[in-house]
């Protein structure tokens, strides 16, 4: 998901994967493969960056955990505990 910011400046989360295409005339529209628009603050290009950014990040975690070095992402509690390391078969493994 990504992070975008409607004109109220109310921000929300957005799935890339549904968006069709990004317009800026003046204000920039996300239009969604189902017909949905939102009207958000943020730029054409910052969006694309936006997507660009999430999309790399899935690239990079499926990298790490194919290579068994996966880090989940911490949990914040009480005692702040660090974030544990995923095991994940290496393919000899499996």
């Amino acid at each position: 998901m990504i992070r975008v910011t409607r004109l109220n400046g109310e921000q929300f989360a957005l799935n890339p994967d549904l968006i069709e295409r990004v317009e800026g005339h003046p204000d920039t529209v996300a239009f969604l493969v189902d017909g949905t628009k939102y009207v958000v603050k943020e730029t054409v290009d910052e969006v694309l960056q936006e997507i660009r950014e999430y999309r790399a990040g899935i690239l990079a975690t499926s990298y790490e955990m194919d290579r068994g070095e996966y880090r989940a992402p911490s949990r914040a509690t009480d005692d702040a505990t660090a974030a544990s390391v995923v095991p994940f078969p290496n393919r000899e493994e499996r």
